[in-house]
């Protein structure tokens, strides 16, 4: 533990959301370091789908019709990913540790042919009442980390359906984001491997549709990274 993390320890206690525990090291986030401890991270030598990264030893079968070109996740919707993805839903901040983590991540083959980064976008109106997107913080952390053009203007969302999808099986998800984004600057990512960037990858509907779009527009590859996946 290093003395900004002692002295800030000293003067704001923090518990770790999932044990109760101190957290002594801030780099973590809102959970100690024995909890990351049992949160599935993958490392980049897992048998996993070659093309949505999903666990296991054999291509899984559910993705081929997703149009972006791979898939891949720091780690599990479990654990200390799970509560980091939780809170950087409240609040605006990537933790030292998951910014590493997702470096980490996009700088394994195919990602590291990244030549601009781009997040899920949120509609206008989600976005005023929400008051920031969360893909957008992680994709500006990653950006600066690996320094690539961050684009938040070429992709957008252009329906406001994603409130009522909870609870929806993948043929539902996949229905109610059919058309949902567009390209309004097709000349920026024209001939572009966008890393187009989320929270969390659960059935791969939405990153699908934003890289159809993207596709669509003249983009070379997209690949997708999140910080963690449901599935």
């Amino acid at each position: 533990m290093n003395l900004y993390d002692a002295a800030l320890t000293l003067a704001y206690p923090q518990i770790c959301v999932i044990c109760g525990s101190s957290v002594e090291q801030r780099r973590f986030g809102v959970t100690c370091a024995e909890c990351w401890k049992g949160t599935r991270i993958f490392a980049g030598d897992e048998e996993i789908c070659g093309k949505c990264g999903a666990p296991g030893p054999v291509r899984c079968g559910r993705c081929e019709e997703m149009a972006f070109t791979v898939a891949r996740a720091v780690g599990m919707y479990e654990g200390a990913l799970r509560e980091s993805v939780l809170q950087l839903k409240r609040q605006p901040h990537v933790p030292h540790y998951v910014g590493s983590l997702l470096v980490e991540a996009m700088r394994r083959e195919p990602l590291s042919s990244s030549t601009r980064v781009a997040p899920v976008p949120l509609h206008p109106k989600r976005l005023k009442s929400r008051g920031f997107n969360q893909a957008s913080i992680v994709a500006e952390a990653v950006s600066k980390a690996v320094k690539l053009p961050l684009d938040e203007v070429s992709l957008v969302r252009v329906s406001t359906t994603e409130k009522y999808r909870a609870g929806l099986d993948r043929k539902g998800r996949r229905d109610t984001v059919a058309g949902a984004f567009a390209v309004t600057h097709p000349r920026l990512v024209e001939g572009e491997n966008i890393l187009l960037i989320d929270d969390v990858f659960t059935t791969g509907a939405t990153v699908s549709a934003c890289a159809e779009a993207l596709a669509n527009a003249g983009a070379g590859n997209v690949f997708v990274l999140t910080v963690a996946r449901a599935w």
